[in-house]
């Protein structure tokens, strides 16, 4: 067995089965983890947003559209990226996915060599937003770690607020003040002010 691991996962929704088959066909191929699903509705009820994957999916299937599922997946502020297969009549509803997010529509029959770029793109894309949504995820998890007080006592640290004019703001002591910074360093694992205020404003201070 290969310990060789796979580039990512890519999500088919196609109500042909041939379609199906010749698509993870080609990606298996390419060394793709492939997961194919005969219906939108089947799809999400097993799609984990935690997985770095991509879709692609039909425009026109039998119950739940591909449009309506794109739809669904804004709904749920999924960060999956889309290519959409379309017939020649279905061009200017392809179109109108793009305008919501879809990276790209694909004609059939498609083009191997083009299907191929898109997904590496499409994976490159969902790479950069797992991470982002990793770090959106730590961030809150250290956050959720503070008491109200000491959430009060952040907020106007990122304010730019002086000891002394937070206490007057609450009203308490500046010891107390000095307290609940101290513990807000230690509980955010922040050992400058700049990093607490990175992790305080979302950026890239995360640290393991």
């Amino acid at each position: 067995m290969s310990l060789i691991p796979k580039k990512g996962t890519v999500y088919v929704v196609d109500d042909d089965e041939a379609v199906r088959d010749s698509l993870q066909w080609l990606l298996e191929g390419k060394d793709y983890r492939v997961r194919c699903f005969d219906s939108a509705e089947s799809f999400l009820s097993r799609y984990d947003p935690r997985e770095v994957a991509c879709l692609i999916a039909d425009i026109r299937m039998d119950g739940m559209t591909g449009l309506e599922l794109q739809n669904r997946l804004i709904e749920k502020h999924s960060p999956l990226p889309i290519v959409f297969i379309t017939g020649h009549g279905d061009v200017p509803m392809a179109v109108d996915t793009m305008k919501k997010g879809a990276m790209d529509f694909i004609q059939k029959p498609f083009n191997e060599a083009q299907l191929l770029d898109l997904v590496e793109r499409m994976l490159d894309r969902a790479r950069a937003a797992f991470s982002e949504h990793q770090l959106a995820a730590d961030r809150d998890a250290l956050l959720a770690k503070l008491t109200t007080r000491e959430s009060q006592v952040l907020e106007r640290i990122v304010a730019g607020r002086l000891n002394k004019q937070i206490a007057d703001d609450l009203g308490i002591s500046i010891k107390t003040v000095e307290a609940h910074r101290a513990n807000i360093m230690e509980k955010l694992n922040a050992n400058t002010v700049a990093d607490l205020l990175k992790i305080a404003l979302g950026q890239n201070a995360i640290k393991a």
